[in-house]
């Protein structure tokens, strides 16, 4: 049994209401507006729904789940709302930042420390990351790019850093 098995991980293509604001989020200027604000509304409307949405599955039908690092300076538990992309068993978290300049910061703490959990809707399960092999990366972004149009934008705003993936693995 899987990651995805252990989660009861679904992915729902978005509706049309939640395509049309992908393709929204998809631009520049809101996608700079959603890098500062959307953690925020994630969080919020997880701990509101009881762990059952994000703004991001509510609002654009994002797969999102919740993945729990150890910070790499602080040590402290750090949750971040990130898109999970399904592989046959486990999932794969793609560190582009909404392609931002910026490597995020639950790339460093996964690299100083891969033992994390992932928690979707009311379950919450360790994991141990892994970098994805070069084969395994690029299925990551095209998938991902089938899940969100707007992410091979965030690979050409982020062309000037290596965008790192990890695949998740149940610790069980």
């Amino acid at each position: 049994m899987g990651l995805l098995d252990e989660l009861n991980y679904t992915v729902t293509p978005p509706n049309g209401v939640q395509r049309t604001l992908q393709r929204a989020a998809a631009g520049e200027q809101i996608g700079q507006v959603l890098q500062r604000s959307l953690y925020s509304l994630d969080k919020a409307a997880y701990g509101i729904t009881g762990g059952r949405h994000t703004a991001a599955s509510l609002f654009a039908g994002l797969p999102i789940i919740m993945l729990t690092t150890t910070g790499a300076k602080s040590g402290r538990d750090r949750t971040m709302p990130l898109m999970g992309i399904p592989t046959a068993e486990d999932l794969v978290v793609i560190g582009s930042n909404f392609g931002t300049s910026s490597t995020p910061g639950w790339v460093y703490n996964l690299e100083a420390n891969p033992e994390a959990a992932v928690s979707y809707r009311d379950r919450r399960i360790g994991v141990v990351a892994r970098h994805a092999d070069q084969g395994e990366t690029d299925w990551a972004f095209d998938r991902a790019a089938a899940l969100f149009p707007g992410f091979p934008l965030y690979q050409r705003r982020a062309a000037h850093r290596r965008i790192r993936v990890f695949a998740l693995e149940s610790a069980v």
